[in-house]
């Protein structure tokens, strides 16, 4: 198939949740990138590729900048001669030319040859560099010598810590992140499946038996055939899913009232509605260039391999499947935007319908005993909201995808600038969800 154009767009709104879905059977292989070789996958990253290259340009830089004041009144010979072979440390830029070959041979050592994944080699150098311009500055006669008195010391100071913040909130958290990544790539493959066995179908992944709109409860009917709930937990759990449900079918149904927010060059549009007792919702409706069942497939049926693709989910699980159509999940958000918003947990009830026009997935935030609130996560909380995926009449290899997000992130975020942010975060995960049905759909032959 064509790809369409992607808008990836990062910043606070990283960091804010793509909720997962519920999972499923883990048959499907992975994609073959998770399975290199350990060689392959010892070498360097682009990152701290570009990061190396980024101390070199520092090296360069300084260099320059003394080769151009060692050029001037007397030539560069006279100069040369004077500020090495005569040196003095008032009068010399020759100690700060050294400065910048220190941080080249320490931090090129460490992080291209040693490829250390600690920060105390960019530590020692920054920490030397900036004590010994501060007293270069205050001791030394260079601040008469005009601007390259100026410039020089303080080039170097600004890139010495440049490479602290690039090496502290690039390198190191981006390359922390595509191991967790890629852990949790092999755990999804490897792990045994959390469900019941159930009904297979479209495949060999779990799919809910086809439901109708009002179709009474499972447990309340005679047949015995799927898994239901029996406990009066599970029926909670089945009952706050059919509410979620309900307020899905609702919102689908107020599309002449939902109100325009913002939409991005590839076409998608984002919505706002007010629901009582909610609050603000995000609705993301999308157009996607392929069958609803890949959209249905990667996006409801298989959140623990979301991870693979999504970069904004860290984590997803399973927590107990209830009945043939609800299940109770629990999904981790990535943090982002250099620690400024830490992941967020969420656990969730889900409910999963198929008709004859679409899938839908609907949740709520819910409890788990085997998922209590923990301390290295601020545990979020979803209104109801989903995924619905609407199959085309006209044409079966293009689909409409709608996302309802309704979520409080908790913590000390400003309400406000979460709502700004939303929007962009359902493009960005947009743009993902494309780039992954590009990757597995070929499009008709």
């Amino acid at each position: 198939m064509s790809k369409l154009p992607e808008d990836f767009q990062s910043d606070l709104e990283r960091s804010l949740p793509a909720i997962a879905s519920i999972n499923s059977s883990l048959s499907q292989s992975l994609s073959p990138h998770f399975y290199l070789p350990p060689e392959q996958r010892r070498a360097i990253s682009d990152v701290r590729r570009t990061f190396c290259l980024f101390v070199t340009f520092d090296l360069l830089f300084i260099s320059l900048l003394w080769i151009i004041e060692l050029n001037t009144n007397n030539g560069i010979e006279k100069n040369l001669e004077k500020e090495v072979l005569q040196y003095e440390f008032s009068t010399s830029f020759f100690d700060i030319f050294l400065l910048a070959v220190f941080r080249f041979c320490v931090l090129l050592l460490g992080y291209a040859v040693l490829r250390l994944k600690h920060w105390w080699a960019i530590a020692i150098t920054t920490l030397v560099t900036s004590a010994f311009l501060i007293v270069k500055v205050i001791m030394s006669e260079l601040l008469s010598k005009g601007a390259l008195g100026y410039l020089l010391p303080i080039m170097s100071f600004v890139l010495a810590w440049l490479e602290t913040w690039f090496l502290d909130f690039k390198v190191l958290t981006q390359e922390a992140d595509e191991e967790r990544w890629y852990l949790a790539a092999q755990a999804a493959a490897l792990r045994p499946p959390l469900l019941y066995p159930g009904p297979s179908s479209e495949g060999q992944f779990y799919s809910p038996p086809e439901s109708f709109a009002g179709s009474d409860n499972e447990y309340d009917d005679d047949d015995d055939v799927g898994r239901r709930a029996v406990t009066p937990q599970e029926r909670e759990y089945v009952r706050k899913g059919k509410e979620a449900m309900e307020i899905v079918e609702q919102i689908l149904a107020q599309e002449v009232n939902w109100k325009f927010e913002k939409s991005n060059d590839v076409g998608d549009v984002v919505y706002t509605l007010d629901m009582p007792f909610h609050g603000k919702t995000f609705i993301l409706k999308a157009f996607i260039q392929c069958p609803a069942e890949v959209v249905y497939q990667e996006v409801i049926l298989q959140p623990e391999k979301m991870v693979i693709w999504n970069r904004t989910v860290a984590a997803s699980q399973i927590l107990q499947r209830v009945d043939d159509n609800t299940l109770v999940s629990y999904d981790v958000s990535a943090g982002a935007a250099g620690g400024v918003v830490s992941p967020r947990d969420f656990v969730n009830i889900r409910r999963i319908e198929r008709r004859k026009d679409r899938y839908l997935s609907a949740g709520i935030a819910g409890t788990h005993h085997a998922r209590p609130p923990l301390t290295k996560y601020v545990r979020g909380e979803n209104g109801p909201g989903g995924f619905v995926v609407l199959k085309s009449s006209r044409n079966p290899s293009i689909c409409t995808f709608v996302w309802i997000l309704n979520t409080d992130l908790k913590g000390r975020l400003p309400r406000y600038l979460i709502n700004q942010s939303l929007a962009a975060t359902m493009f960005e995960f947009c743009s993902f969800l494309r780039k992954r049905v590009s990757e597995v759909y070929s499009g008709p032959s």
